[in-house]
């Protein structure tokens, strides 16, 4: 299962004039059981949702107060997330003849026309305040809190990741929740600014969207959307005809070979973009390579043996990835090792939807097919990134799981030879003599291998998102 959490917007998405209809809760029950979580993500402050809807106690945390505060519905505990604004500030507003206004733990809201009275006002004083608009409702907050600061919040107590969540929304303060997940919905009667950011558009409105995407979760875990979600890919290069190749972030197996200097280089570059868009990964080395990763801890050295124990607990934190180091472990006893490290990154996968991926640095120093059969275990490689400078003598079962075959350098057609044989032959003679800098091929696809100029860190960014 990937998508383990629905984050949801309360008025105009799940509820219509403040209600949510029974089937809507029946459909928020369906999906509660099917194992995952339910988040609330609302511009509401905590009493009056109260007062309208009794079943909170459904959601696992509700983010109110449009990311402000964080509120626990089993034990009924409120976690502001950031201090209030100054009472003067709300004084001055009255003074002013503001209002409705409405104070909450640390929302202070009113209504248009005053927006320009509360811009004021908040440079009059000097404060280090924002306005967020919600189809007529000025919400005042302190900067840098929107719906998304308030879900990370929550899926971090919850050891979830952002990456294996669903959000959906209808209006203007939905944007960085929905843009902060993996999939974004947009029920139907939402606003058409949201709708084109949105991955999915669904045809019901209101709670009856949100419906419709539950089901859809349940269904196929929303598989049938997955040609869509190029927003998050990893990039690779481009092609001859310039034309961007990129990697899908999820359900894929990537073998990449080169010599030393070039694989370490190419690994950093792709590590740096899993960083940078909040991808979790494990990295298990099996030599003395220093990453230089910034603040991503080591487990074992070339000394001792590394604590798989400490490495789960790290990976149970959805921000924190980690180096572990195969070092210290004897080559006789290094593929058991690797296989009960890997069947219990799995078994963390299935329960929290992370790490991310698994980069497994000198694979032809791990596993030999020998290996796998002798300690009678079904490996399951999914999401992993395999960096060898040897293609030619790969496990069977670990070379028909790639999905992706990158070979870079001077020695990069030899490299793609060697993991197929006679997979180049055929090449024309145009590519045959392409100057390139690595070879892209994708075996289970019915074409050959194409050349591509790689992106580096200093050529190309990547997209955070």
């Amino acid at each position: 299962m990937r998508y383990l959490a629905l984050a949801c917007d309360y008025d105009g998405t799940l509820a219509t004039g403040g209600q949510v209809p029974q089937d809507v809760v029946d459909s928020l029950k369906r999906l509660k059981a099917s194992g995952r979580k339910l988040i609330m993500v609302t511009g509401r402050e905590i009493p009056e949702l109260l007062r309208v809807f009794p079943e909170l106690e459904l959601f696992d945390r509700i983010v109110a107060e449009n990311g402000a505060l964080l509120y626990h519905p089993a034990t009924k505990r409120e976690n502001p997330l950031v201090p209030r604004p100054p009472d003067e500030f709300v004084d001055l507003l009255k003074a002013r003849e503001v209002g409705p206004i409405s104070v909450g733990r640390v929302i202070v809201a009113t209504w248009q026309p005053h927006e320009t009275i509360v811009l004021q006002t908040i440079r009059d004083l000097g404060l280090e305040l924002q306005v967020i608009f919600n189809k007529g409702a000025v919400m005042v907050l302190p900067s840098g809190v929107n719906k998304a600061t308030g879900l990370r919040a929550a899926l971090s107590e919850l050891g979830l990741s952002a990456h294996n969540t669903v959000a959906v929304g209808d209006a203007e303060n939905d944007h960085a929740l929905c843009m902060s997940c993996e999939i974004s919905a947009a029920v139907a009667n939402a606003l058409p600014t949201l709708k084109e950011t949105a991955d999915i558009v669904l045809r019901n409105h209101h709670g009856a969207g949100v419906s419709e995407l539950i089901d859809r979760m349940l269904d196929d875990d929303l598989a049938s959307v997955e040609c869509q979600l190029t927003r998050h890919n990893l990039l690779i290069g481009h092609d001859e005809a310039g034309e961007t190749i990129s990697l899908p972030p999820h359900c894929c197996n990537v073998l990449v070979s080169a010599e030393a200097p070039e694989l370490v280089d190419w690994a950093s570059y792709f590590i740096n973009q899993l960083t940078e868009a909040r991808y979790q990964y494990c990295l298990i080395e099996s030599g003395e390579v220093s990453w230089k990763l910034d603040r991503v801890p080591d487990v074992g050295s070339a000394e001792s043996r590394p604590d798989f124990d400490s490495v789960i607990k790290l990976m149970e934190k959805p921000g924190q990835n980690c180096v572990v180091h195969f070092q210290a472990i004897s080559p006789a006893e290094r593929s058991s090792c690797l296989i009960e490290l890997l069947n219990r990154l799995q078994t963390l996968r299935q329960q929290c939807g992370h790490p991310h991926w698994i980069i497994l640095n000198g694979v032809d120093q791990f596993l030999t097919e020998e290996d796998i059969s002798q300690h009678h275990t079904e490996v399951e490689f999914e999401r992993m990134l395999f960096l060898t400078k040897n293609t030619a003598e790969l496990p069977e079962s670990l070379r028909s799981s790639v999905d992706t075959v990158i070979t870079i350098g001077q020695t990069a057609k030899r490299l793609m030879e060697d993991f197929l044989p006679n997979v180049t032959t055929n090449l024309s003679a145009e590519r045959e003599q392409q100057d390139t800098d690595a070879w892209f091929w994708k075996p289970n696809c019915r074409s050959e291998p194409i050349p591509v100029r790689l992106a580096t860190a200093d050529s190309e960014s990547c997209s955070v998102p």
